[in-house]
């Protein structure tokens, strides 16, 4: 793995005895100690800690910031105010997903745009393409930031210990500039694992510090303290709370209204690229849709596994795995859009066994919110 990327927390991963694999060109923690499972509970009862640094961030800035974003994307960014976020998608002329991401506003000339990790480059180049006509500036700032991700119940009560900002007045996908542990961070109410939690963009070299302090405040090494977790964890919990992974439930093939992403394309704001396609497509009505199931039979399904109904061979499995939370095996699935209902019988052909499971309602976990 030597000509991979590193995050600036990779020598900490490897002190902590993680598990490392290749991801989206980078050298990732998959897995520490304490497993998969435990991570995932930890998470949804506790807190967990998870280095994203390898995502990647775009700064657009200029007098029309707020235009070509909102050309770019289906989501209407002149709905947002400063230090709010919103979940968007870049679409194509066809109506296909080149990326989703999430859009962050500054102000009226600065919008941060945080996409994968796979995509960075491909997003990179999909957005200078547009850029002619627009009084703006374009700057991949992916090397500037280390990102990390605490997610959970306890996540406010332990990183409000390390820093002096009120984080009960961030409302959910909403940010601050402020301080953690003295140093300036992005602080935003976001995240990718059906929890309450947090995201945290600091200078690289000051993230060892951040995460080692993250890690004693949540009582690391404690029965019920918080855990580092890996990729394994984030699908497995991210699953669970039925969010679309780029190359999964979406691609350059695959569009938003497809996906069960209608709610943010955003038609009456007026054009944006891939608008005509996608308003055909709501007009005809799509032919696919994406669903939950949950397996019946004693059988784990996984991505790409083919779909059968009434015999036929008509979908197929998009991501699946066990729930660990849940204590079930559940998955994602494109069907057509006839049987796309709650209660439909459905069949995986699992390694040449052909299994049963139903179709039910999404999100397969959504977490109790405080009273």
């Amino acid at each position: 793995m030597e000509n991979l990327k590193k995050t600036p927390l990779n020598q900490v991963h490897c002190g902590l005895n993680a598990r490392m694999v290749e991801f989206a060109g980078w050298e990732m923690p998959i897995q520490y100690e304490a497993g998969v499972i435990e991570e995932h509970i930890r998470t949804r009862t506790y807190a967990g800690l998870f280095d994203v640094s390898h995502m990647g961030e775009i700064l657009i800035t200029g007098h029309d910031a707020i235009p070509f974003v909102n050309f770019l994307t289906t989501n209407d960014v002149t709905k947002l105010s400063d230090g709010q976020a919103q979940y968007s998608v870049l679409t194509n002329e066809s109506g296909g997903t080149v990326d989703d991401l999430l859009v962050y506003r500054f102000d009226e000339k600065k919008l941060l745009l945080v996409v994968n990790a796979a995509t960075t480059e491909k997003d990179w180049e999909w957005i200078n393409a547009y850029k002619s006509g627009f009084s703006i500036s374009v700057e991949n700032v992916s090397d500037l930031f280390a990102q990390i991700a605490i997610q959970g119940p306890k996540a406010q009560e332990i990183l409000q210990k390390l820093t002096e900002n009120q984080l009960s007045a961030i409302k959910y996908y909403h940010f601050i500039e402020g301080k953690v542990d003295g140093f300036n961070c992005i602080i935003s109410r976001t995240g990718y694992t059906g929890e309450d939690g947090f995201e945290i963009y600091v200078e690289p070299e000051k993230a060892e510090r951040i995460w080692r302090k993250l890690l004693d405040a949540g009582n690391y090494g404690m029965k019920e303290g918080i855990l580092p977790c890996g990729l394994a964890a984030r699908n497995t919990l991210r699953l669970e709370a039925a969010m679309s992974l780029y190359g999964h439930e979406l691609s350059d093939n695959i569009t938003p209204l497809e996906a069960n992403l209608g709610w943010i394309c955003k038609f009456e704001k007026g054009d944006f690229l891939g608008r005509n396609a996608l308003l055909k497509q709501k007009q005809e009505g799509i032919k696919r849709k994406l669903v939950g199931f949950e397996m019946t039979d004693k059988g784990i399904a996984r991505d790409g596994f083919d779909v059968y109904i009434e015999g036929k061979k008509l979908g197929y499995v998009t991501s699946a795995s066990p729930a660990p939370f849940l204590k079930k095996n559940i998955g994602l699935a494109f069907v057509p859009t006839e049987f796309a209902k709650v209660g439909q019988e459905i069949k995986i052909d699992i390694r040449g066994k052909i299994l049963s499971a139903v179709i039910v309602k999404t999100p397969f976990y959504k977490r109790q919110k405080a009273a």
